[in-house]
């Protein structure tokens, strides 16, 4: 007889229950344009391919666990202190290591809904209670999500501008929100897309941080500075956090290569932000197309528009990767377009256009 199988390991009875990260699918082809994951359609910088290069001959060794000279570099670009700075894997994965350092069992985190697919995810992984506030008109409900604040809030994010409408709040509603949010609650400012920010109405998170200790920023390297396969981000942040956060943070997390490319690519920030300017420009002649086709588009301050499409959704997605075009679609909720070249916005604009008509 065959022996009897061995018992699984136990594991947490939840796990099947647990909210899956969907990440945009890989590209079939190189056929295909993939407006699907946020990523800059641009490939990296020679001087940034260079700093690769280099770094690439130590690989046998270990990283500076502390990033330190990326931390001094972002600790002048910013005029923020060196200690009020965490480098780490991505903004996700500093998300995911301030949610250890503030937020477990019993204790209770917000967000707004739908924003990050990805935050619910991590706040289960803590033993937290997400608490998901609607969007109201595709945007932070800042009112609601300050009078759902309990005794049981630790932690607060607010993703400006928003994934994945794209959608920003602005200043004034900001600072009353933050005057309503008690000092005892940490309230994380996601902007993995600030560069893309035009409106001068929308705040900048270091300066909102600055007199408020309460406040942390998140920041990427990955969709302006186009790093996103290297995974290096970073947190700016007043001191007790900081350190709570440096506390929970993965050692020697960010390669050599992420700190080497990052560096250098602080060095060539206008020739990026040149490119980002770009694709703000394309970001605007592609909603005024989608609108004048018969879209209802959010003003997006991010690198991707926003579709609320409802039931139609899943035959939007469809349609445009038969077109050899990949979009992201969210359930029956809506998609989400990356802006790409002006090529590929050009097919994205086709496609769309055929199957609204």
């Amino acid at each position: 007889m065959p022996p009897a199988p061995a018992p699984a390991p136990r594991l947490r009875a939840d796990v099947t229950a647990l909210p899956r990260y969907v990440p945009g699918r890989a590209a079939p082809s190189d056929l295909v344009d993939k407006l699907s994951s946020n990523e800059n359609p641009y490939p990296p910088l020679p001087s940034v391919l260079a700093a690769l290069r280099e770094d690439l001959g130590r690989v046998n060794r270990y990283p500076d666990p502390a990033s330190s000279e990326l931390v001094t570099r972002l600790s002048k670009a910013l005029a923020v202190p060196p200690d009020h700075l965490v480098a780490g894997t991505g903004s996700l994965g500093v998300t995911r290591d301030l949610l250890r350092a503030a937020a477990g069992e019993g204790d209770e985190v917000l967000f707004a809904w739908r924003s990050f697919e990805a935050y619910p995810l991590l706040v289960w992984a803590t033993g937290a209670t997400p608490v998901q506030i609607p969007l109201r008109e595709e945007r932070h409900d800042l009112q609601a999500m300050a009078d759902a604040v309990t005794d049981r809030t630790r932690l607060i994010f607010v993703c400006n501008p928003n994934n994945p409408t794209g959608t920003a709040v602005h200043r004034a509603e900001l600072e009353d929100f933050l005057d309503r949010v008690p000092a005892r609650v940490l309230v994380v400012l996601d902007e993995a897309y600030r560069e893309f920010v035009d409106d001068p109405g929308i705040p900048d998170g270091i300066a909102c941080y600055r007199d408020r200790p309460n406040v942390a920023v998140l920041r990427t390297f990955s969709k302006a500075y186009g790093l996103a396969r290297l995974r290096v981000g970073y947190a700016v942040a007043h001191p007790p956090v900081a350190a709570a956060l440096r506390a929970c943070t993965v050692p020697f997390g960010v390669s050599g290569p992420a700190q080497a490319a990052a560096r250098a690519s602080l060095d060539a920030q206008p020739e990026l932000l040149h490119r980002v300017s770009t694709l703000v420009a394309e970001r605007t002649r592609v909603t005024r197309a989608l609108r004048a086709t018969g879209f209802h588009v959010p003003d997006s301050q991010a690198n991707f528009l926003w579709l609320r499409l409802g039931t139609r959704t899943p035959a939007f997605a469809a349609a445009c990767e038969a077109a050899g075009v990949m979009v992201r679609p969210f359930g029956d909720e809506g998609a989400r377009i990356t802006i790409g070249t002006p090529d590929q916005n050009d097919r994205l604009l086709k496609t769309a256009a055929d199957w609204q008509a």
